[in-house]
């Protein structure tokens, strides 16, 4: 800590990003323990947090991350698809196949940028906010790969058919950007994928990672 910081809020970001990484919540003694703070610290924390609907308690006094982090979450996306959209472009020209970044949104998977390509006569319409389950389409299946090997990268991921009848798509996940699960892919009017687009797609992945660090 500097004396231009304030302890206040770097121990209640600590006590955000605690509870964001446990899926059962945790009591205040943890959080007590965790943050090397006495309890009544914890519980002022707490207090001011869920004022703002960044925490919330349950009944047997777990804390857990509350919905006004969605709200905030919210605001992030035209950040990240601005940050996003050189490596889109680049991707959906060089493929002539329409690119896309997808980032999870509960239990779905939600395109926030899309850039088609301008020299093809005809390509996949995709749209930015388009949803669709986690376990259908190269997008999603992408992201559920990469939580199934949190240590290696999983590569890239490939689909036929699973959204869009005679549409074919290609995806690889995020690595390495704290607070943000996503994938960058393409998706193409083809009986298959050809062989250069799965790398392609990784490293497009690769430079939206590096953007947003």
């Amino acid at each position: 800590m500097t004396a231009e910081t304030s302890q206040t809020l770097d121990r209640g970001l600590r006590v955000l990003k605690l509870l964001a990484d446990t899926d059962h919540g945790l009591t205040v003694t943890e959080l007590s323990s965790k943050l090397g703070v006495n309890r009544t610290v914890v519980y002022r924390l707490l207090a001011t947090l869920e004022q703002h609907s960044l925490v919330r308690r349950d009944l047997g006094g777990r804390a857990r991350v509350g919905l006004g982090v969605l709200r905030l979450g919210r605001q992030v996306h035209p950040l990240v698809r601005e940050a996003a959209l050189p490596a889109l472009r680049a991707l959906a020209e060089d493929i002539g196949a329409t690119a896309h970044l997808t980032l999870v949104d509960g239990s779905e998977a939600l395109a926030v940028a899309v850039v088609e390509p301008t020299w093809t006569d005809y390509h996949v319409a995709y749209r930015a906010g388009f949803r669709h389950p986690l376990d259908r389409g190269a997008a999603g299946r992408a992201i559920l790969a990469a939580r199934r090997q949190p240590v290696t990268d999983p590569g890239y991921t490939l689909t036929h058919g699973e959204l869009e009848t005679g549409a074919c798509g290609a995806a690889a996940p995020l690595l390495g950007v704290t607070g943000v699960e996503g994938s960058v892919g393409v998706v193409m009017l083809s009986d298959s994928v050809p062989e250069r687009v799965g790398p392609r797609v990784m490293d497009a992945a690769r430079e939206v990672a590096e953007a947003l660090r």
